[in-house]
């Protein structure tokens, strides 16, 4: 389907004006361009393109319209309008079966390869993502350590198919395993042999979860998001069981909500098993995840 530039312009000036009266980002209107007309950013931005005699469409502008009327109306994320969305320097498939990953959740790889050029005994072995989702958390760690496998859990079996779909796109099937079950179960032949954990678990407060963006609460998997009374649900149990199946020294990584860190904290002093229990801020200064080692006999 082809358009002028100058069609096209229209059309997102106009959208521009919807997306501001709607009190959604107008950038995101560069995106879905970006994604269906494959303009470059610059272009987009300075606007050049107008002046370009036709312009390639993936769809009809009437159709590129109603999806945008969706995501007016209907407050559908875009990432799920379009089915992909950007992370670290992958491009995810996710469907509404999947939290869709946060920019802030690419600081854990980045923490991972952090502690692992002071311990490079990490660097290689077994490690684990709980929760995997998308699988963006296994991928990025995959991609960043080639001498690990990450072993990929969650309970749903849409997301574990999302994954494994991203991991065949990206080459990365021979370095992850993925597996369907509730947390460690399904890894029970791996006891005290990982080196590594890493999860972004749920963890708002059920109370929370009607009151957040309608983006993420009419249409994210609440079983991603709700942590319980607290919020603390599974990352009480995931202090609580680790020490199980990390080796002695293995590392303890998980993203958690601004807030809750000094009652993470507590729990892995309290429970004995950890050392050096650590609040790690995102980039924007703000905490966001709590590391530790589990405890050498």
């Amino acid at each position: 389907m082809w358009v002028s530039g100058s069609q096209l312009w229209l059309w997102q000036k106009k959208a521009r004006e919807e997306a501001i009266a709607f009190n959604i980002p107008p950038q995101e209107i560069n995106w879905l361009l970006r994604a269906v007309a494959g303009l470059d950013g610059l272009s987009l931005r300075l606007e050049t393109y107008k002046t370009q005699p036709r312009i390639e469409l993936k769809m009809p502008l009437s159709e590129l319209n109603e999806l945008w009327q969706q995501r007016l109306c209907d407050r559908l994320p875009l990432q799920y309008l379009l089915g992909t969305t950007p992370w670290r320097q992958f491009e995810l498939k996710v469907t509404p079966g999947v939290l869709i990953p946060r920019p802030e959740t690419e600081l854990i790889i980045d923490l991972v390869l952090e502690t692992v050029e002071t311990h490079p005994h990490l660097a290689s072995g077994d490690w684990v993502d709980l929760g995997t989702g998308s699988g963006a958390i296994a991928l990025g760690l995959a991609q960043a350590l080639p001498q690990i496998t990450v072993h990929a859990v969650d309970c749903s079996p849409e997301a574990l198919s999302v994954a494994q779909e991203n991991a065949q796109t990206l080459h990365l099937t021979s370095r992850i395993k993925f597996y369907q079950g509730s947390w460690w179960e399904p890894l029970e032949g791996l006891q005290g042999t990982l080196k590594g954990m890493v999860s972004n678990p749920p963890y708002i407060p059920s109370a929370e979860i009607p009151h957040l963006q309608p983006e993420v609460a009419h249409h994210e998997p609440h079983l991603a998001l709700d942590g319980g009374i607290d919020g603390l649900n599974a990352l009480r149990y995931l202090i609580k069981t680790a020490p199980t199946y990390l080796e002695a020294g293995g590392f303890w990584l998980v993203e958690m909500m601004v807030g809750q860190g000094a009652a993470i904290l507590n729990l892995l002093t309290e429970s004995g098993h950890y050392q050096t229990p650590k609040i790690r801020p995102d980039l924007t200064g703000r905490e966001r995840f709590v590391s530790a080692f589990i405890n050498s006999p």
